[in-house]
């Protein structure tokens, strides 16, 4: 697992399809917002929670599509198929290494791009806390509609197609607890509702991929 970790880590960084380029777009997202929005700082301050959760999500759509493409060109995907690790296993190396190179870079900046919204002081950490806690959902849920569509020709639109009915629970209560926190509301509940997508995805979804990914192998 170690090994199968740090090979797309590493692919990730050379290929370039993972590594910088989500970051990128919620930069730019991020920086383009204001400019359409105007200079009304309390309306930034409003929509900010929604606005860095919804560029964090669509970042981490750009990098679904080569999860397992990669694998699946190069045959690596039938080799991995007959390896001692399962195939859960597998599913979910891939995307803890998703994770790594998109999810956490968008966790690490988004508290430094909510200046750029005027984002209120309370709401950092909870802004923090909720991508921290709800981006591993949006890799998990991501690996899956990649599983689903691997081998497919411009698979990448119907992939996000899948995904993004999917992703709008972790999106919701993501915001919205961004949102109470910068308002210095009780968080408790959709706090403990984003953690338990988190979670209930992390713990069924992998074998829900795996069985997908065998049946497309067949």
């Amino acid at each position: 697992m170690i090994a199968l970790l740090t090979r797309d880590l590493r692919l990730a960084v050379r290929a370039g399809g993972g590594f910088g380029l989500g970051l990128a777009f919620f930069l730019i997202v991020t920086v383009l917002v204001p400019f359409a929005v105007g200079p009304q700082t309390g309306l930034l301050t409003q929509i900010a929670p929604g606005v860095l959760w919804i560029g964090a999500l669509l970042a981490c759509l750009l990098s679904l599509d080569r999860i397992f493409a990669l694998d699946w060109e190069d045959g690596s995907l039938d080799l991995l198929a007959t390896a001692p690790l399962p195939m859960e296993g597998i599913v979910s190396v891939k995307a803890l290494a998703h994770w790594i190179t998109t999810g956490l870079p968008l966790v690490l900046a988004a508290p430094l791009l909510g200046v750029l919204l005027n984002l209120a002081g309370p709401g950092y950490l909870w802004l923090f806390v909720s991508l921290a806690l709800g981006t591993p959902a949006l890799s998990v849920i991501g690996t899956f509609g990649a599983a689903l569509t691997v081998g497919l020709k411009r698979g990448g639109l119907l992939m996000s197609l899948l995904v993004l009915p999917l992703y709008v629970p972790t999106l919701i209560f993501g915001a919205e607890v961004a949102r109470r926190g910068a308002e210095g509301l009780a968080v408790q509940t959709p706090l403990l509702m984003l953690a338990g997508i988190s979670f209930g995805v992390t713990a069924l979804l992998p074998f829900a991929s795996a069985a997908v990914l065998r049946i497309n192998l067949r």
